[in-house]
Parts: structure tokens; C-alpha cells; sequence
């Protein structure tokens, strides 16, 4: 494990930079059941970036989506329970956003700027994902291969998020930094990790 802390130079925000490491995400504004969501990343010799997604839950008053056969690409997965993970080169304004569904769905696109220009990033062939739950946890492994990613040579910048859909209806936002007047995702601040 390799992590420090910096300042961002603009905002006085705090950076981590890492080559492997684990970090907590924090709710926008928290639901009744989830207790915790953590993400553990590493990225390989390979250029492939793992990702662990772990939330601490009364899983039984989560609205997950059943598992289903043969799951690929799918739109909006955002408007449910989601893990997410934006992915930028170190010096770019151009991002990429990978989506990850309990159903086994995924959704990937492309941008050029802030919000701007998305396009569906067309992959040779999807992120693999492992789903496990238990009574009291729910938990994603998830690679995504080096071709998925932005070819930055400096390293990444990653905004790690979760969208957690409760029985209730209840959704709450979880990211690993929160700087705007609602849960932005995609707020170029987010990118608060580099791997």
C-alpha cells in the first residue's frame, strides 16, 4: 500500500495518491440502512484497474435489481442502486464513466469536458463483474482492462460514487468527495484519487 496526501493547489482540497489503496466514500445526504461504502482500487502492471466496492447495509431494505442472465451494456443504471467510478488522465479534462448494476448490467460512456460531449464509450469487451451479498453486505469486484481506460502515461484520476436505492425509495449518494450544492458525480473536484 502506497498512499500520501496533497493539497490541491486551486481549492486547498485534499488529493490521495495511490497505487493501491482503500477509501471510504461519504453520503451526500445518507439513507436509513447503509451503514458504509468503502472502495479498495489497485491498478496493475497491465494498465487494468481493479475495483472492490464494499457497502456495510441491512441488505434486506435494499431495492436491488434480481441478477440477470447474460447482463451486457444498459442505459440509466443511475436511476437505482449503481456503483460508479469516473476515470480521467491526470492532465485531461476528458473523463470516462463506468456504471455497475447488481442485475450484472453495466453502462460505460465518454467525455470530452464537464458534462459535455458524451458519447458511448465502445469497449472490445465489457468490465468483468463479481457480485456477492450477504444479510449485512453487498460487495463488487470489478476490472475494468487497460483499453477501457484513458491512456495517461502520468497515472489517473479517479471520482469513486455509489447510487443506493432503499425499499423505501429512499436514494442516497455516496462519493469519495461531495463539492457542489447537490451530489455531482461528475464535478471535475470529485476526481479527489489518483492511481
Amino acid at each position: 500500500l502506497c498512499q500520501h496526501r496533497c493539497g490541491a493547489p486551486e481549492s486547498g482540497s485534499t488529493t490521495i495518491v495511490a497505487v493501491a489503496t482503500t477509501v471510504d466514500l461519504c453520503a451526500f445526504a445518507p439513507g436509513s440502512c447503509v451503514r458504509s461504502v468503502s472502495v479498495s482500487c489497485r491498478r496493475d502492471a497491465d494498465g487494468s484497474l481493479h475495483l472492490r466496492y464494499r457497502l456495510e447495509a441491512e441488505v434486506e431494505h435494499l431495492r436491488l435489481p434480481a441478477p440477470l442472465a447474460g447482463a451486457g451494456r444498459a442505459d440509466e443504471l443511475w436511476r437505482h442502486t449503481c456503483l460508479e467510478v469516473f476515470v480521467a488522465g491526470r492532465g485531461s479534462r476528458e473523463y470516462r464513466e463506468f456504471n455497475f448494476s447488481p442485475s450484472g448490467e453495466w453502462a460505460a460512456y465518454a467525455f470530452t469536458a464537464y458534462r459535455a460531449g458524451m458519447t458511448v464509450l465502445e469497449l472490445p469487451c465489457g468490465p468483468t463483474l463479481c457480485w456477492q451479498r450477504t444479510a449485512a453486505q453487498l460487495e463488487l469486484s470489478a476490472t475494468l482492462p487497460a483499453e477501457a481506460l484513458p491512456a495517461d502515461a502520468a497515472g489517473l484520476r479517479l471520482a469513486l460514487s455509489a447510487v443506493i436505492e432503499e425499499q423505501s425509495g429512499t436514494i442516497s449518494h455516496w462519493a469519495l468527495k461531495h463539492v457542489a450544492r447537490q451530489a455531482d458525480f461528475h464535478h471535475p473536484e470529485s476526481f479527489a484519487l489518483e492511481i
